[in-house]
């Protein structure tokens, strides 16, 4: 997919590419040149997408433009992006996930074998969004895609792991959800007393680690 710059109403310009980890890393190293560069700048960070919000009685559309097409040309270069590895132990099933059976249902397998499906892959972390800290996880096993629940829970815990459509994740804090909930972690992924506050950052990789599966 060829990049494409929309605008997003009148303050902001949206880059979109392709939702593969090859583009993800282009943005990623993108980021870091925008902010570099442009401090002033608010640059958003998506899966496949990034937006760059302005004031427009400051700076004109053009350009934010062409800032972004100069670092999408930059991020051709080969840079290090840093990031580290997290062991995430999760409690499968039971209360702990009380969707593993309907993921089970709809990839046609055993509850069983989402987990060991689930725990088996490398996940890497896309974005960081809808709730801090809440890491958007490309590496899903294509079995696992199971659609959103058609009524969003009003509460899901901090710690719940789910499955969204095509991703995973991990809800940092206490929100509104409809990912189907498989499991749970006791890992931390947001305190805001802590700098940086979000333990996971885009491109850190991650494996959920089966501590107990439960009926």
């Amino acid at each position: 997919m060829n990049p494409v710059i929309q605008p997003l109403g009148d303050t902001a310009l949206v880059l979109s590419v392709s939702a593969t980890l090859e583009d993800q890393r282009r943005l990623w190293i993108m980021q870091k040149l925008l902010q570099q560069q442009f401090p002033a700048w608010w640059v958003v960070l998506g899966v496949g997408n990034l937006t760059v919000r302005f004031d427009p009685m400051i700076e004109d559309a053009s350009v934010i433009e062409h800032g972004i097409e100069l670092a999408w040309q930059r991020s051709q270069k080969r840079m290090e992006v840093a990031s580290r590895h997290h062991d995430v132990p999760v409690v499968y099933g039971g209360k702990a996930g009380p969707d593993l059976a309907r993921v089970a249902e709809h990839a046609g397998i055993s509850p069983a074998q989402v987990v060991e499906r689930h725990a088996a892959a490398q996940y890497v972390v896309f974005c960081i969004g809808f709730l801090p800290g809440f890491p958007y996880l490309g590496g899903l096993d294509p079995q696992l895609a199971t659609p959103r629940l058609d009524k969003p829970r009003i509460k899901v815990p901090a710690g719940a792991v789910g499955i969204g459509g095509a991703q995973t994740g991990i809800y940092p804090s206490a929100s509104p959800g409809g990912w189907n909930l498989i499991g749970h972690t006791d890992l931390r992924l947001f305190n805001p007393a802590m700098i940086p506050p979000a333990l996971l950052a885009p491109g850190d990789t991650l494996r959920f680690v089966p501590t107990e599966v439960r009926a």
